[in-house]
């Protein structure tokens, strides 16, 4: 199923006990544009915190309801690790939550120490000696890069090979794979009225910096692409001439 970030955002989730609270965000790999993360906010219950759930802990998606439910519970909701979403999120904290659900996490066996377990920290080498390894390492605790935000982006600038186009207006998400399949781009300042979705497969840069998305498409080709209509919904129909346009392979087989 076919299903906009933004409609997303603001859906029920359901544990496996109750309500916990509504999603907030979609925290997602700009690499393999995969949602990585469901950021929700909880409840009076839960004192408003804000919580990350993966995608692996979602039973079903409803979107005619507009609600989600996960294999947890709501104590298992409160216990779990305090994040600070006002600071990147590191692949520590990643741990931390999968090692509280006692879950494998997505990037392989676990990196670090699991909760209530003190870390083997090896001695640090000299400044002078300090390799790859430790700059990895120093990234990891600072903050994955390729982790963004689906709110964040949203609003960016996307440029062609040839010039502006317009900017991200949102994502379209697959909630079978939860894989974000194309990014909505609004073209109105410079084709009135028509918005028209890219595959990331065309995407070479995303800066936050700058706010840009780069694609390595031109402003003519992208013009020529199949029209969406934002809330509409995308059947195989519509994406299979799209594919066929753009010369891509269809995901789906």
């Amino acid at each position: 199923m076919l299903w906009s970030a933004s409609d997303i955002m603001g859906c029920g989730i359901d544990a496996t006990d109750g309500s916990i609270g509504n999603v907030g965000d979609l925290l997602f790999d700009d690499q393999s544009w995969t949602v990585r993360w469901l950021a929700v906010k909880t409840g009076v219950v839960f004192t408003g915190r804000e919580v990350l759930l993966p995608p692996a802990a979602i039973l079903s998606a409803d979107s005619i309801g507009r609600l989600i439910s996960v294999n947890v519970t709501k104590q298992q909701v409160r216990d779990s690790p305090e994040i600070d979403f006002d600071a990147p999120v590191s692949r520590q904290h990643e741990s931390s939550i999968y090692d509280h659900y006692g879950w494998d996490p997505y990037w392989g066996p676990h990196t670090y120490f699991a909760l209530g377990r003190a870390p083997v920290v090896p001695t640090p080498p000299p400044e002078s000696e300090a390799g790859p390894e430790r700059v990895a390492s120093e990234a990891r605790d600072e903050g994955d890069p390729h982790l963004r935000s689906a709110k964040e982006v949203t609003g960016y600038y996307v440029h062609a090979t040839n010039g502006d186009i317009g900017h991200l207006e949102d994502l379209v998400v697959d909630t079978d794979a939860w894989a974000i399949r194309y990014i909505a781009v609004d073209t109105v300042n410079w084709w009135p009225g028509k918005t028209v979705l890219i595959s990331p497969t065309a995407l070479t840069a995303v800066s936050s910096s700058t706010r840009t998305v780069n694609v390595d498409l031109t402003r003519e080709r992208i013009r020529g692409a199949p029209e969406y209509l934002p809330g509409k919904s995308i059947d195989r129909i519509w994406e299979t001439q799209y594919h066929d346009y753009y010369g891509y392979s269809h995901y789906w087989s």
